[in-house]
């Protein structure tokens, strides 16, 4: 029992009958929208020797960098183990397997392996392009998807995403132009593409395009709004515009609406509330009682899982004033590092000493916070996050360097800034404290 789709993918233990809410799972996973995990789950139910439905939901839970989903990644991929399968489809089991194990770069290899033979596969070039995402992969990013791009058409189902996954990657290799044109046709092609949408909104941000990104995130949010499990992140993108022009009122009212008005508990959200958040705490804007709900929340994410999550979650304890679970979370850093799996090394690396900075700085030890992310700036993205995501280290790196009274350091640092975001107010407004530092 099989079914071959319209790329003449053989799709093994399927009926047309689980093929139908699978392809719609794999849909929506392309836009972001609706609920693939559902859709997924109906496609398993009218066929439970379908070995792809439930690689495919294993992937889905296996993305989410929270300790309970990696665990049914874990149980869907023991479900697919010894389900008939293609070599194609065995490879996708062994990725599964290895992502849900926490063996990320392992993960990549085998989806790598699999788009170059099939590249067709949306579901491997999808899956390894998030994969590239969570492990700060920039050449990746862009090279997986632009060795497939020549096999695509523009009437083929998908290809949008294709697109909208090219010009990340092209943002994230500082391909803007590029990057910015694909974007563009991702989104005219299915404006409800949340991928693309903020793939041209990375661009405006790097390039300090505040006003045409708030055009752009402003012009049509429905469409990116609608049903997405993108939304927040895109939400979060239109108000880093607001916070680079230095319109908190603005920032607040996003925040206290669509990013996290709505509480959430998923790793995702968080991060992106947290990050909005630290932004503010480092420009000495009051927050309120913010930090306190969104801080209650961050444990049940589990720590140690995934370090670019701690490193947020600590932004949330020190706001709140959570010394305990700061130290709890510490720990269980420490636990992390002792393991053998990717995390241990992403810990190590950058989680460990950025999640401690970030204490340090809480406390006002200025001086530790720059000792602490100095020697970790330029390997940052071993643990993942994008260049607008792990620009909150430089941000808390200059923030330290100006309270520490580090004249010289603060001075280097901001014309450094000041050359990479020429168009950017945060830009100047660093150079005049630092220059005030000098003035002292």
């Amino acid at each position: 029992m099989a079914v071959k789709d319209t790329f003449g993918l053989t799709f093994s233990g399927a009926t047309e009958t689980g093929f139908l809410p699978y392809s719609q799972a794999v849909r929506e996973l392309q836009c972001f929208i609706g609920d693939p995990v559902a859709s997924v789950d109906r496609a398993i139910a009218a066929d439970p020797g379908f070995v792809m439905a439930h690689v495919f939901k294993g992937y889905l839970f296996g993305l989410a960098t929270e300790r309970e989903a990696t665990a049914l990644a874990k149980a869907c991929h023991e479900t697919a183990l010894p389900l008939a399968a293609t070599a194609r489809e065995r490879a996708h089991v062994a990725a599964l397997g290895h992502l849900a194990a926490g063996r990320w770069h392992e993960a990549s290899r085998l989806l790598e392996d699999i788009a170059i033979d099939f590249p067709l596969d949306a579901v491997a070039l999808q899956t390894g392009h998030q994969v590239d995402f969570f492990t700060g992969n920039a050449r990746m990013l862009r090279d997986r998807i632009g060795r497939a791009l020549p096999s695509w058409q523009g009437n083929m189902p998908g290809y949008h995403a294709i697109l909208g996954m090219q010009a990340f990657g092209l943002e994230e290799m500082g391909d803007y132009a590029r990057a910015e044109r694909l974007g563009r046709q991702a989104v005219d092609i299915e404006p409800r593409d949340g991928w693309a949408q903020h793939a041209v909104a990375h661009v405006m941000e790097m390039q300090s395009r505040q006003r045409d990104g708030i055009a752009w995130m402003r012009a049509n949010p429905e469409a990116w709004t609608k049903e997405s499990f993108l939304q927040v992140h895109n939400w979060w993108h239109l108000a880093l515009f607001h916070y680079d022009l230095g319109e908190t009122e603005e920032v607040l009212a996003l925040y206290d609406g669509p990013i996290y008005g709505s509480p959430s508990t998923m790793a995702l959200n968080m991060v992106d509330a947290s990050a909005i958040l630290w932004r503010l705490y480092l420009g000495g804007v009051d927050v309120g009682d913010r930090w306190i709900a969104l801080a209650a929340n961050w444990p049940k994410v589990g720590a140690g899982n995934y370090a670019f999550n701690d490193a947020h979650a600590m932004m949330a304890f020190v706001g709140a004033g959570l010394e305990a679970s700061a130290k709890t979370l510490l720990e269980a850093q420490r636990e992390a590092m002792r393991g053998s799996d990717d995390n241990g090394a992403f810990t190590r690396d950058v989680g460990h000493p950025l999640t401690l900075a970030i204490k340090a700085f809480g406390e006002g030890n200025y001086a530790e916070a720059v000792r602490l992310i100095r020697p970790i700036r330029s390997i940052a993205h071993r643990f993942g996050g994008s260049h607008a995501q792990r620009d909150v280290i430089d941000l808390t790196l200059i923030e330290a360097a100006l309270r520490a009274g580090d004249t010289a350091l603060a001075r280097a640092l901001t014309a450094e800034r000041q050359l990479a975001r020429p168009d950017s107010p945060l830009s100047a407004l660093f150079s005049r404290r630092a220059a005030n530092l000098s003035e002292n």
